[in-house]
């Protein structure tokens, strides 16, 4: 198992709007100080579509040399080109990362043979674990737990990150994939353990990866009060963190915190007001409120 809480680590941006490498090493460290388990780098809650393959190989070189000593490293190199996910695969492989997680190629809508085939190549690349990202919201198709259980059946693809809300569908991952299933997203890591789930691919971890560790900690042992306390404890949170689209929420609590995450890269934009408030209402209310230095 590639760990329980792998945060969708943001990315900084300096007031010009370049990466600010510094600052996403030190919230690599503060996210795996604060008990998360590793990091998803230059996935879509840190802005992969406007990041250069170049930015992402020195995101993903910079999280291993920070933090791969004691956490997992996953780099996001699915996108709707096999041939570029290859590439970005055979890449992030060399720079040293752990797995990746490989969204359903997008746009294009392939038929699930197709999606089968991509998956093939990429596994080609490298011997190393895949977690296959399946978030028919965004990308239109979604990948049926039988097209799930063919591309279980090649060797690299060891887990997946479920984005929908169907528990039926969750639940037949589990029982008849034999993949590893993660929440794909926060309000749905409870609910997947309740069904056979590892953890989560989470953006919350950005700022209590602890407490989510703890709660899928509590349940594994048996203890369903203290981590379903724990769940509807960040629920207010996880409801702030949907205000709008992320990652902006997220690096608006960040900034709000101290960490200095700077703004987005257009087409993504700035909070309001409103939301900015929604969201310090929340960080309040589950005891974030002082300044922190990451």
């Amino acid at each position: 198992m590639l760990g329980e809480v792998l945060t969708a680590i943001v990315t900084p941006f300096d007031k010009d709007g370049a990466v600010d490498y510094d600052r996403f090493r030190a919230l690599a460290r503060h996210v795996i100080d604060g008990g998360g388990d590793g990091l998803v780098v230059a996935a879509t809650t840190g802005e992969s579509p406007t990041l250069s393959d170049e930015e992402k190989l020195q995101l993903w070189s910079a999280a291993v040399d920070e933090v791969g000593e004691r956490a997992t490293v996953i780099a996001s190199t699915g996108t709707y080109s096999t041939a570029h996910s290859v590439h970005l695969t055979e890449q992030a492989h060399r720079l040293g990362v752990d797995g990746y997680l490989v969204v359903t190629p997008y746009y294009n809508k392939p038929p699930p043979r197709g999606i089968v085939e991509h998956f093939k190549a990429i596994a080609a690349a490298s011997d190393k674990p895949i977690i296959v990202y399946n978030i028919p919201q965004r990308v239109v198709v979604n990948i049926e737990p039988e097209t799930l259980a063919e591309l279980a059946t090649i060797p690299t693809v060891r887990a997946v990150k479920q984005a929908t809300e169907e528990l039926d569908q969750a639940q037949r991952i589990v029982d008849e994939t034999g993949l590893e299933l993660y929440a794909g997203s926060d309000h749905l890591v409870y609910p997947f353990l309740e069904v056979g789930g590892v953890g989560g691919v989470v953006v919350h971890g950005n700022l209590v990866p602890g407490r989510v560790k703890e709660m899928i900690g509590f349940y594994k042992e048996g203890d369903v009060e203290s981590a379903r306390a724990i769940d509807e404890e960040l629920a207010p949170l996880v409801e702030a963190l949907g205000v709008t689209i992320n990652p902006i929420p997220v690096k608006a609590a960040l900034n709000l915190l101290g960490h200095e995450v700077g703004g987005l890269r257009l087409p993504l934009v700035e909070a309001t007001e409103e939301e900015l408030r929604v969201v310090r209402s929340a960080l309040e209310g589950v005891g974030l409120t002082a300044p922190v230095r990451a």
